[in-house]
């Protein structure tokens, strides 16, 4: 997201309360969907469906923490599958199985990093009912991880976790366009967990409420490095390598600041280069100074592999939760597979 709407939507105030009719607007849309799918939905799946999502615009850390979640399935005896809308692929059909090498031109950037990090596997259509019918029918796996969708009600779902950038919060509270918000904060009373990504908080804790919004189940994961990769030569390095480096980091995520502020707080001398989220990066976006490490997130290295210079980097991060947390959620998906089952 640009700073402009960062100053607009998490900023003081509501500079565009002026276009408060347009957000009733989007949120009677919204409603009427929601309304109307839950009305003709069709009856639950045969095996458990996860669904990590938000209720706010832009980068709340969705995709590393279903990344952890469908690894935590894997260890616990699961076969997880996970469903995506392939945001910013466009393929001439669907259902489609995302493999380590498909283009992200065609299945969207975030499949491809996922099934890069997790080696699950990954289905992606714009109607993930159908994806998860598909997958189902494939016999891919037992359980159905859907990265985003916290609004796409045609899909049952069993679990929902819904995710916060613990820094931002709910912005200004307004609905899109005023505000970030996709939903409104009611719709909190019906998920099973929020999650708070970092801010002013210690990973692992547990709130009582967050932004005044009260839950019985607010936990905090933070985003922490694990490996720094050469995106040409697949050589690794130790993270202290950063340390006094002069490197041009590109982002073309949600929320760039965050990945900014992780590099320099790993010693990084850094020239920041946003771009907007899911960008398609070009040769010219990757060119540096003399002695510079060009780094960048797994999202967007899945998009430069075909023409990364040597000097770039593959930054990655994953989820860190607390133990109680990890309990909590494999337990009340065993529930609801004994509910499916019984």
């Amino acid at each position: 997201m640009s700073s402009l709407v960062d100053r607009l939507w998490y900023g003081e105030g509501r500079p565009l309360w002026f276009l408060a009719p347009f957000a009733w607007l989007f949120q009677a849309v919204s409603n009427s969907r929601r309304k109307k799918a839950w009305e003709v939905k069709d009856d639950a799946l045969l095996v458990p469906v996860v669904v990590v999502g938000n209720i706010t615009a832009g980068g709340t850390g969705k995709s590393p923490l279903t990344a952890w979640l469908v690894t935590e399935l894997r260890n616990a005896g699961w076969r997880p599958v996970v469903l995506s809308r392939g945001y910013g692929g466009k393929s001439s059909h669907y259902p489609q199985l995302v493999s380590g090498e498909s283009d992200p031109k065609v299945v969207g950037d975030e499949p491809v990093m996922l099934v890069q990090a997790t080696g699950v596997p990954v289905v992606v259509d714009p109607q993930r009912r159908r994806a998860a019918a598909w997958a189902l029918e494939q016999d891919l796996g037992d359980i159905l991880v859907c990265d985003d969708g916290l609004q796409h009600y045609q899909l049952p779902r069993d679990v929902e976790l819904a995710v916060f950038d613990g820094a931002r919060g709910i912005g200004n509270g307004g609905i899109i366009p005023v505000g970030p918000l996709r939903e409104s904060v009611s719709r909190l009373s019906s998920v099973d967990f929020m999650v708070v990504n970092g801010g002013p908080f210690d990973a692992g804790e547990k709130l009582d409420s967050f932004h005044d919004i009260k839950h019985p189940e607010i936990h905090v994961m933070d985003l922490e490095p694990s490996s720094l990769v050469n995106l040409k030569s697949g050589e690794s390095r130790p993270l202290s390598d950063l340390s006094g480096r002069s490197v041009k980091a590109v982002a073309g995520i949600g929320n760039p600041d965050r990945f900014f502020d992780t590099l320099k707080g790993l010693g990084a001398k850094v020239q920041e280069s946003p771009f907007p989220d899911h960008h398609r990066f070009e040769p010219a976006d990757l060119k540096s100074e003399p002695g510079q490490w060009v780094v960048m997130t797994a999202k967007d290295a899945v998009k430069c592999q075909g023409f990364a210079p040597e000097n770039a980097w593959v930054f990655s991060v994953r989820a860190r939760v607390s133990e109680d947390f990890t309990r909590s959620v494999l337990e009340r998906i065993r529930e609801s597979a004994q509910t499916l089952n019984g």
